[in-house]
């Protein structure tokens, strides 16, 4: 297992203004020299997904896009071979953009059955680009309203669907589970929100939340995790179905199987049944 500082710093430098130089040069008075860093780095930067782990057959999968606040919005769709109405969910990326990773994640979602559709968030500014430290600039200079927006309105384009039945779930990732969250205070029709290791809405959003919640943390991820006590406490004080998960051991991205640092391969999995599980229940 590597060192806890030197996952929380690329937990910083993947989460904050921290410059790769920056990030490289501290890397390497942890690890104690240079080629040490190098070793490390592999470990840590997120490899391409593995080709093929959610496959497509049995599945049709397309593209979709429909007008947002500032461009086109783009999302990549999956569902099972069959045309009838599916019930149907959001999968919401990282800081990272819709990629491989997501897609796959996607297709997982549609072989349990369900109408999947991942959109881009950074599809108005060109779509995700390959170098992931230009992908996360690109995210700390999104206008929150505008992109809140972009992603509640797919709900419109997806009604309109014969493969979707209306009911709606979502789920998201990091920068996603805060998202997910987010669609939960402002999308009142959303029956099923779950969040892995997400950011939180502020306490007085939470009332307008109607969808069951599901939360999955990470025990490591001492920056998400710092509001997940008045999250819980509000979402009892107003009544509101939710289920809490906190996994002992495990870092922020615990989920992500393309990151060898971070994902744990049994707690990925208890999670994702358990959220099929939620959805099947609420959806």
């Amino acid at each position: 297992m590597l060192d806890p500082r030197i996952i929380a710093l690329y937990d910083e430098y993947t989460h904050k203004p921290l410059t790769r130089k920056e990030f490289l040069q501290r890397l390497t008075w942890i690890v104690g020299s240079t080629a040490a860093a190098m070793s490390v780095l592999p470990l840590l930067e997120s490899a391409p997904a593995p080709p093929a782990r959610a496959g497509s057959d049995g599945l049709f999968t397309d593209y979709i896009t429909w007008p947002g606040a500032n461009g086109e919005m783009k999302a990549y769709l999956a569902r099972p071979d069959v045309e009838k109405p599916y019930p149907t969910v959001l999968v919401i990326h990282e800081n990272r953009g819709l990629n491989a990773h997501i897609e796959d994640v996607t297709r997982r979602a549609a072989q349990a059955g369900f109408l999947a559709v991942a959109p881009n968030a950074l599809a108005p500014a060109g779509g995700t680009p390959a170098d992931t430290d230009e992908a996360r600039k690109m995210f700390s200079q999104l206008n929150a309203e505008e992109t809140l927006k972009n992603f509640v309105g797919v709900f419109d384009v997806l009604r309109t669907r014969a493969d979707c039945n209306g009911r709606f779930g979502c789920v998201g990732f990091c920068w996603g589970g805060a998202m997910a969250n987010n669609l939960a205070v402002h999308v009142p029709e959303l029956r099923a929100a779950v969040a892995f290791y997400g950011r939180q809405p502020a306490a007085d959003e939470v009332p307008k939340i109607k969808a069951a919640v599901q939360l999955h943390y990470a025990g490591l991820d001492e920056r998400v995790n710092t509001g997940m006590t008045a999250y819980e406490e509000a979402l009892k004080t107003h009544g509101i179905a939710y289920e809490q998960y906190l996994y002992e051991g495990v870092n922020h991205a615990f989920h992500n199987d393309t990151s060898a640092a971070r994902y744990d391969e049994a707690v990925a999995k208890l999670a994702w049944e358990r959220t099929l599980a939620f959805w099947g229940k609420f959806l």
